[in-house]
């Protein structure tokens, strides 16, 4: 297969520019390859003919993006601002490549903030009783995005609005499994652990259960109390997020069943 794809691209006079595989223990091979521009004219034809040339030949789960495409991207967040931050800073410096269209938070804490690069905030409360119509409304603001982002937005979100959404990349406060209920770092500290991470993941119905797209820890000791295995904590929160939107938006993720292969 490799030396097909290979071969129909050399054919057309597109240079490789980065290739990788992956064979699964199921049998499944993945591939992603990074080729020169089509040119706009050209796409349907080179397309169409790759379509019958090589994937139906294969039987081939395919796909083409345009990296000169920008993705639209949309933050929703509640009071914890680390992540929040970071990203603000990476668009601006222009590290994501991407068009950050929107922040929608249940609280009012961030408006300035946002206002402040120029984007839109939108305070979107959730009240008891009010879910739907905050999800509805919610929605109705992020428009058309090709990703949404909760940097630490701490609403369990409806089985119906995650069909409605687009795909959704959530930062958790640790590896999955973790510790559950409320105050993690405190019982991570009550506990003595020493290490601790952080988790970007797909949001699904299964709560924290999406399949998982970055991790990462931190050694900690005895030393540390509460507030600076927090301190500790948001900096991991911050990078393994990052790491995980730059993946998505650079369409390296496939996802098979409840995994991610990220090449």
């Amino acid at each position: 297969m490799i030396a097909a794809v290979s071969g129909f691209l050399a054919e057309a006079g597109l240079n490789i520019i980065d290739a990788d595989q992956h064979s699964s223990n199921e049998g499944r091979f993945f591939m992603r390859m990074v080729f020169d521009a089509v040119p706009a004219g050209a796409r349907k034809e080179v397309y169409d003919c790759f379509e019958g040339e090589i994937a139906d030949r294969f039987e081939m789960d395919h796909r083409f993006a345009e990296s000169s495409e920008r993705k639209r991207l949309a933050i929703m967040v509640s009071r914890e601002d680390h992540c929040l931050s970071d990203l603000l800073w990476r668009w601006r410096s222009g590290e994501l490549g991407v068009d950050l269209v929107a922040i929608v938070s249940n609280h009012e804490e961030h408006r300035d903030q946002v206002a402040s690069v120029g984007l839109p905030f939108h305070h979107v409360p959730v009240e008891a009783g009010t879910k739907a119509e905050a999800e509805a409304r919610t929605l109705e603001l992020l428009g058309e995005i090709d990703l949404l982002v909760l940097a630490r937005y701490m609403q369990v979100l409806s089985e119906e609005f995650l069909a409605e959404a687009p795909p959704i990349i959530n930062i958790h406060h640790g590896f999955l499994p973790a510790f559950q209920g409320a105050r993690p770092y405190h019982q991570a500290y009550e506990r003595g652990v020493k290490m601790i991470g952080a988790t970007a993941h797909y949001a699904t119905k299964d709560l924290d259960q999406g399949p998982i797209i970055e991790q990462d820890v931190a050694r900690v000791t005895h030393q540390l109390g509460p507030d600076e295995l927090v301190r500790v904590g948001r900096d991991v929160e911050r990078v393994v997020l990052a790491r995980a939107v730059r993946a998505h938006l650079e369409r390296r993720i496939i996802v098979e069943n409840r995994r991610t292969i990220i090449l």
